[in-house]
């Protein structure tokens, strides 16, 4: 038996990443999993390869109109759903968007954002109770380390993963007060080695393999996260495993939350 055995997920921003990564492994084990995501041709070839216990279907998470229609769906053909994973997002540093400085970002950029990462939740989060209160479920949001500290380059993306922060403890609170059983907790991933880091890394094999060594250097555990470590957090959270989990928070960033590097050394006798 596997630990999700028979429970139906949404993964949002499923097609690559950290949604890719746990997509496949809710369907090792025994989930029925619905990937959405913008990123169509990906999201079909990744649903097609999984097999059987996959379906894709496209999501624009900052569209309720769209949700609306995923939302339909689910509830006609799986008839509820178990668990949700909010994790599609942008850092909005990828070229489309302007400067993301608190000084210089437009405030169109800062909507779009926020838009996607923070709107997109508060949606999920919306219509995922709707689809588990009668059974009960797991949410989980996809924050960031970037939601608990001040990234200055980064301002709106910080902004909104902060927002993710609270907003999950006010809907795991809200659905505890109305009896729904449904948990809802956060993960904080700092450093984990996926295609949102590309703009920052340069274009070539060699630009990319000096700025991740330079990276790891910051990490306490000397090297940068993969994918699979955020989605092994994300199924202990969807499974019954953390069934007495509910507004919480877990952080996965290879220690760097954990101190300061400028703290100081013991003295070499």
């Amino acid at each position: 038996m596997g630990r999700l055995e028979g429970k139906v997920a949404l993964i949002t921003g499923g097609a690559r990443g950290i949604g890719a990564a746990t997509a496949e492994l809710f369907v090792e084990h025994g989930a029925f999993v619905v990937i959405s995501d913008i990123l169509n041709d990906e999201g079909q070839l990744l649903a097609e390869r999984l097999g059987e216990r996959v379906i894709y279907h496209t999501l624009d998470v900052a569209s309720e109109a769209e949700w609306k229609v995923l939302t339909d769906y689910i509830r006609d053909r799986l008839g509820h759903l178990d668990v949700l994973f909010n994790n599609a997002g942008i850092t909005g540093i990828d070229g489309e968007y302007g400067p993301q400085d608190p000084e210089h970002m437009s405030i169109e950029d800062w909507h779009a954002v926020h838009a996607i990462n923070l709107d997109g939740v508060f949606l999920g989060c919306k219509y995922g109770i709707g689809l588990m209160k009668s059974k009960g479920g797991s949410i989980i949001n996809m924050s960031s380390r970037s939601g608990m500290v001040g990234i200055p380059m980064c301002a709106a993306y910080a902004s909104a993963k902060a927002a993710v922060r609270n907003h999950t403890k006010s809907v795991a609170l809200y659905c505890a007060s109305h009896g729904y059983n449904i948990r809802c907790n956060s993960l904080h991933p700092g450093a984990i080695l996926t295609p949102i880091w590309a703009p920052m890394f340069g274009d070539t094999p060699e630009e990319q393999a000096t700025a991740i060594e330079m990276m790891s250097k910051d990490i306490p555990l000397g090297r940068m996260g993969e994918p699979i470590d955020v989605a092994n957090a994300t199924l202990f959270l969807a499974s019954d495993e953390s069934k007495y989990m509910t507004g919480s928070e877990i952080t996965i960033d290879g220690g760097i939350l954990a101190g300061s590097s400028a703290a100081p050394h013991q003295k070499e006798d």
